[in-house]
C-alpha cells in the first residue's frame, strides 16, 4: 500500500466523522451559521491531555446544539475518542510553537500543530470564511459543502458512465477473440484501461459517498449500478495477462494517475512488455482464470489448479472430460461441468459479438 493511500484511508474515516447526519456534522453546521468560528480536537490520549491548560470539564453527551453553545467561548473543545462525549471547553491548547505550520488565523495554527504532535485529528472552523477545515497529522482537508458534492459526483458518475460503455464493447471483442485464440496486445491494454479509469474514478466517488453521509443516497445506487463488476473483470484480465509477477503488476497500475492511465505505453510496460508500438500487435494468451471464474461454484483452487495444469485458455478448451479428472479437485462430475460451462460461455461469446 503506498503513503498516499494510507493518508486516504485516514481521511475517509474522519470523513464518516464528520459527514452529513452526524451530531458532530450539525454541530459545526450550527457554528458556521452563528458565525462564532470554533477548535475541535476530536481524542483524549495522553498527548492530548498533556497540552491543554485551562477551561474546565463537561464530560456531557454530544448534542449539536451544546457543541455550538460551546464554541460562542474562545477556547477550544475537546471531543472523547469514540465522538460520543464533550469531554473539555473553553481550553487553551499549548501544542510545540516550534512545530512548523504554513497557516496562518490562530484557531489553525493551533489545529494543525495540534495533529502533528498528538496524531488525532483537530478541527478548525473559521468565523470570517465560512469553511470546516480538517487536519489529521501532516494532513489537512477542507471540508466541501453538499451542493458542490453532488455537482462533483454527478460529473464523476457521468464519465465513469461513458468508460463503461466503451469497457463492455471492448470486453466483448476480447471475450470472442479470447474463444478465437486470436487475441493481441492492444485488445488486452484496450480492456485494462479502460478499466483502470473507471477504477480510479471509482475511488472519488467512494470518497464522495462518505463526505455526503446520509445524503449520498441516490449517488450510491447510481454508482453501484454503473460500476458493476468492471473492476473485478479487470484485475483478472491483468491475471491472466501479465507477463511478470501479478501482484507486481498490480501494483504498478494502482499507483498510476489518470495521465498516465491514458498513455498506451504505460500499460505495455505495467504488464511487463516493452513499450514498443510493434507490441501491440504481439499474440498474447490468456492464462484461463476470468473464463473459468465465470463457471458457477467452481472453487479457486480448482481454477489455479486447472489453469496450472494446462497453462492457457487456449489448452484448457482442447481438454477432455478425462484430462480435467486428473487434476487435483476435480472429479468426473465437476470435470463435466467445466467443459459444458465452456461451451456455453464460448457460445455466449460468439453470439454477442454477432449482435
Amino acid at each position: 500500500m503506498t503513503r498516499t493511500k494510507q493518508f486516504d484511508e485516514k481521511l475517509l474515516r474522519l470523513l464518516k466523522i464528520v459527514s452529513p447526519g452526524t451530531d458532530l456534522r450539525e454541530g459545526l453546521e450550527l457554528i458556521l451559521q452563528r458565525g462564532t468560528g470554533g477548535l475541535i480536537v476530536v481524542g483524549d490520549n495522553e498527548k492530548v491531555l498533556s497540552v491543554i491548560d485551562g477551561g474546565f470539564q463537561i464530560n456531557h453527551s454530544l448534542t449539536p446544539t451544546a457543541l455550538a453553545e460551546l464554541a460562542k467561548m474562545d477556547g477550544a473543545i475537546i471531543l472523547s475518542s469514540d465522538v460520543r462525549k464533550i469531554l473539555y471547553a473553553n481550553t487553551q491548547l499549548v501544542p510545540d510553537y516550534l512545530i512548523p505550520t504554513d497557516e496562518r488565523g490562530t484557531r489553525h495554527r493551533s489545529a494543525n500543530r495540534m495533529a502533528k504532535q498528538t496524531g488525532v485529528p483537530a478541527i478548525a472552523i473559521s468565523e470570517t470564511r465560512n469553511i470546516i477545515t480538517l487536519y489529521y497529522g501532516e494532513n489537512k482537508y477542507v471540508l466541501k459543502n453538499i451542493p458542490e458534492l453532488l455537482r462533483r459526483s454527478i460529473q464523476a458518475l457521468q464519465t465513469m458512465e461513458k468508460y463503461r460503455m466503451t469497457f463492455d464493447e471492448a470486453l466483448t471483442e476480447l471475450d470472442f477473440l479470447e474463444f478465437k485464440n486470436e487475441v493481441r496486445l492492444f485488445h488486452v491494454v484496450n480492456v485494462i484501461q479502460k478499466g483502470e479509469v473507471i477504477r480510479t474514478i471509482k475511488e472519488d466517488v467512494e470518497h464522495y459517498i462518505v463526505e455526503l453521509g446520509e445524503e449520498a443516497r441516490l449517488v450510491e445506487i447510481q454508482f453501484k449500478e454503473i460500476l458493476g463488476n468492471a473492476v473485478e473483470e479487470t484485475e483478472q484480465i491483468i491475471k491472466d495477462y501479465a507477463k511478470g509477477d501479478i501482484r507486481t503488476t498490480v501494483e504498478k497500475l494502482d499507483i498510476l494517475d489518470l495521465n498516465e492511465l491514458l498513455e498506451i505505453n504505460t500499460i505495455v510496460e505495467s504488464l511487463g512488455y516493452e513499450p514498443k508500438p510493434e507490441n501491440l500487435d504481439l499474440n498474447v494468451f490468456p492464462r484461463g482464470y476470468r473464463v473459468l471464474s465465470k463457471i458457477p461454484r467452481l472453487p479457486r483452487i480448482v481454477i489455479e489448479n486447472v489453469v496450472s495444469s494446462f497453462g492457457n485458455l487456449y489448452n484448457i478448451i482442447k481438454a477432455t472430460p478425462l484430462e480435467f479428472t486428473e487434476i487435483d479437485e476435480v472429479g468426473e462430475k465437476r470435470a463435466n461441468t467445466i467443459k459444458v460451462e465452456l461451451e456455453r460461455l464460448k457460445d455466449k461469446a460468439l453470439v454477442r459479438k454477432r449482435y
